[in-house]
């Protein structure tokens, strides 16, 4: 059996720092989604693995990113994590530096540009952003993914194609659940890419999805989607649901299921009447915080009939069973007598973790 990557890539802090440096701060990091910023002088902050960033709709409509950092004394302009509105300009709470809200320094007061002072210069620090399916990602070192032609759909790959039918950016949120965890992100990315313990800590799901627990999970045909029991079509406690199945489906799509994980921070599993899509928002080596998003079709929302409440409670369900489980592993790797763990067969697809950490750290050095 392959090795897993070592102890401390799970437990170290100083592991966690070379990957803020290597990945969350150089790879496109998922940042939440469109509609959380639907108007003009609408803004969000988040935080990415210890950076704040200020995510502003401009008058043009177009979305863009900057470091929540005036260029002053430093100041953050708004609360870290908050959202609201701030205009039609961004003005720093300690000595009023405002700023158009693509970054552009408009006025510092009684300073002019014969004091040694050049606006041009002292605009905000951007972070890229480009979005796709709905979904903002943030790039933290834009002039260096620039610099080597790295954008989104370098990093997305094929995953658009895949999912083209689902039409994600038409989908709108219908709730959303935020949890904490007290485990490393990896161990959490590492449990969703593998279906070897679904038959031991699902059986809810196992019941639905039969094909999660045959063979540790081993012969899942992801591409296709994943067959559900007999009548069953959907990720409710039944199986069904009064939704209607998302209209671009093909025959496949909207009897089976299907999952999506786009390194570093975003894992979506796709059902035929919704879409459930779990942002990860790292915060140490031993504690993670996720956002789980229930995405699904306007028509549905607009129903007077709509209540995505059997949805939301299997998800709620089947995430709490893995968030302890990942838990239980992120104490158990505590221990002084781990050193690494196994993958077994049936977890090839867990690999891939091992071989992103171990890219992107040499790659995108320190």
């Amino acid at each position: 059996m392959e090795r897993t990557l070592p102890r401390d890539a799970y437990t170290s802090d100083t592991m966690f720092q070379r990957e803020r440096e290597g990945i969350f701060y150089r790879e496109w990091f998922c940042g939440g989604r469109e509609e959380e910023i639907p108007s003009p002088g609408d803004y969000m902050a988040v935080n990415v693995a210890g950076e704040s960033v200020l995510i502003v709709r401009t008058a043009e409509g177009r979305l863009v990113a900057h470091y929540n950092v005036c260029r002053h004394r430093g100041s953050r302009l708004v609360p870290e994590g908050s959202r609201g509105k701030v205009g039609g300009s961004i003005r720093c709470p300690y000595h009023a530096w405002t700023y158009t809200l693509e970054g552009r320094l408009r006025t510092a007061p009684y300073l002019e540009e014969s004091d040694a002072f050049g606006k041009a210069e002292l605009g905000l620090c951007p972070v890229g952003l480009e979005s796709w399916g709905g979904f903002i990602f943030l790039n933290l070192s834009p002039a260096e993914a620039a610099a080597r032609g790295y954008d989104l759909p370098s990093q997305l790959g094929s995953i658009p194609a895949r999912t083209q039918r689902y039409c994600l950016a038409d989908l709108r949120s219908g709730g959303q659940i935020t949890y904490e965890v007290s485990a490393n992100w990896k161990v959490l990315l590492e449990n969703y890419n593998e279906c070897y313990h679904c038959g031991p800590v699902h059986p809810e799901l196992c019941r639905l999805v039969p094909a999660f627990k045959h063979r540790g999970g081993s012969e899942l045909d992801w591409d296709r989607g994943i067959p559900h029991r007999e009548g069953a079509w959907t990720f409710t406690e039944t199986g069904t649901t009064h939704r209607r199945p998302l209209p671009h489906l093909n025959e496949d799509e909207q009897v089976r299921h299907k999952g999506e994980l786009i390194y570093p921070n975003l894992m979506i599993s796709l059902s035929a009447d919704h879409v459930t899509a779990y942002t990860l928002w790292p915060q140490d080596a031993g504690h993670t915080n996720i956002i789980c998003d229930f995405l699904f079709h306007p028509s549905e929302l607009a129903s007077p009939e709509f209540n995505p409440a059997d949805a939301v409670e299997f998800w709620d369900r089947i995430n709490r069973q893995d968030w302890t489980i990942c838990e239980s592993v992120q104490r158990g790797m505590q221990s002084r007598v781990f050193q690494h763990g196994y993958y077994a067969p049936m977890e090839n697809a867990s690999l891939d973790i091992r071989r992103y950490v171990n890219e992107k750290l040499a790659v995108n050095r320190d």
